[in-house]
């Protein structure tokens, strides 16, 4: 029998001092989150919920100086390179240390910017705030998003005003230690009408005998003519069920991207979605799926147009080796009256021996006779061909199979920021 956490809930909202709407709220994701069923699709969850530490203080407050850090913790974000990319190429950085944010600084001079913790965006932004939280993903769609709506702490909150373009991207890190956590990130952005956002998620986690579970939300609103790319690579212990769900709403001739990159974790459910309201709005994805020894993947996107002249692409990379499973899962519906739409669907996926496996789920569904909807798949081993040629060039054959690797996710690479291309070859090689 599950404990109730009712308890731990309302003290937990009157640490944070919310109002008391919030706690409404919280308590009424709780009670979803009881009835709730598991997913009826994808991998076999095995999560013991009355394991699952919910929520872990630091005993740190959010400083935007790193001396005031705790050493442990300064220590573990330098080793994975986070403090010298901020000085190097980042406008504003949110790191966030189990169910807190520890550090944020933001560079960014524009007049009207908004970028901080969503705790934060809560307490100083409140009527904005409200104005967007869980009206795109609520948090009764399932589980885990009603988990979610439950203990959610962390996470970022961003504002564009109108017509404002950053010239340089920002970038949240999420990093998990502790045995059993429960990691409940809330991360809403708002790109208002003709501005432009760049921005970069990065996820790691210690290993552990228990399992761990990240269960993120993130809500996008891309304003008319606005653009938002959001590109993340996931690189959690092969202990964390990582079961998040990201959306976002694209009004007129916006654009939305999801450059995706799914490399660690036990078992992966995650589908980037684009709802295309607007007419002549676009929704792109693009992603890779690396599933090793214990891995599931089960990865995708999903793109709902609903506007005229809407277009959207998906383009899916998966690796399976040493018996990992990387399925590719997805939706494309054209609705009836998004005239004059165009979407298209790749998947290519990979095999590096036969102990491995990949499957594709595609969902497409075309409402109009104006409108075309293409769906491609290739599934393939590894050359015995290209290898041996690799080979006979004096090349080992490890170190080919990893140029072979490298080349079939070049696509992906291209579309992600110098440094995260360069930490994505050295995750591959690894």
């Amino acid at each position: 029998m599950k404990k109730d956490l009712r308890d731990f809930i309302i003290d937990l909202s009157k640490k944070k001092n919310e109002p008391k709407w919030m706690l409404d709220f919280r308590l009424k994701a709780y009670d979803a989150y009881k009835v709730l069923p598991e997913p009826s699709f994808g991998p076999k969850l095995d999560i013991n919920y009355d394991e699952i530490n919910y929520y872990k203080d630091n005993n740190t407050s959010n400083t935007d100086n790193w001396d005031n850090v705790r050493k442990d913790i300064k220590d573990t974000f330098d080793k994975l390179g986070v403090i010298d990319a901020e000085c190097k190429y980042l406008g504003g950085v949110t790191n966030q240390f189990e169910s807190e944010v520890v550090y944020h600084s933001a560079s960014i001079n524009n007049e009207g910017v908004i970028f901080c913790s969503t705790d934060d965006a809560l307490k100083n932004h409140e009527e904005l705030f409200k104005k967007y939280f869980n009206s795109l993903v609520k948090y009764n769609e399932n589980k885990f998003t009603a988990l979610n709506g439950a203990f959610w702490s962390g996470g970022s909150f961003i504002y564009i005003p109108p017509y404002t373009k950053l010239d340089r991207p920002l970038q949240s890190y999420f990093r998990i230690e502790s045995e059993s956590l429960g990691q409940f990130e809330r991360t809403i952005i708002i790109v208002d009408e003709g501005s432009e956002l760049e921005y970069i998620e990065g996820c790691t986690a210690l290993s552990h005998a228990k399992s761990s579970l990240h269960a993120g939300v993130v809500e996008i609103f891309v304003h008319p003519k606005a653009k938002c790319r959001y590109s993340t690579i996931q690189n959690w212990s092969e202990d964390v069920y990582n079961l998040v769900t990201k959306r976002a709403i694209v009004e007129e001739y916006g654009k939305m991207e999801w450059i995706d990159g799914n490399i660690g974790s036990k078992v992966t459910m995650k589908y980037p979605s684009c709802i295309l309201k607007g007419d002549n709005s676009t929704g792109n994805s693009i992603s890779i799926a690396y599933a090793k020894k214990n891995q599931f993947l089960d990865a995708g996107a999903k793109m709902i147009h609903l506007g005229k002249n809407t277009k959207s692409t998906i383009i899916s990379k998966s690796i399976a080796k040493e018996g990992g499973v990387a399925n590719y899962r997805g939706t494309t519906s054209i609705a009836k009256g998004a005239t004059n739409s165009r979407a298209n669907v790749k998947c290519d996926t990979i095999l590096m021996d036969n102990l491995s496996r990949s499957d594709t789920y595609p969902k497409n569904i075309l409402n109009n006779n104006t409108s075309t909807l293409e769906h491609e798949a290739t599934i393939s081993k590894v050359s015995e061909e290209e290898l041996f040629y690799l080979k006979q060039k004096g090349i080992e054959e490890d170190t080919a199979k990893n140029l072979l690797v490298l080349g079939f996710v070049d696509e992906f690479k291209k579309e992600l920021p110098m440094e995260y291309a360069v930490e994505l070859n050295r995750l591959l090689k690894n």
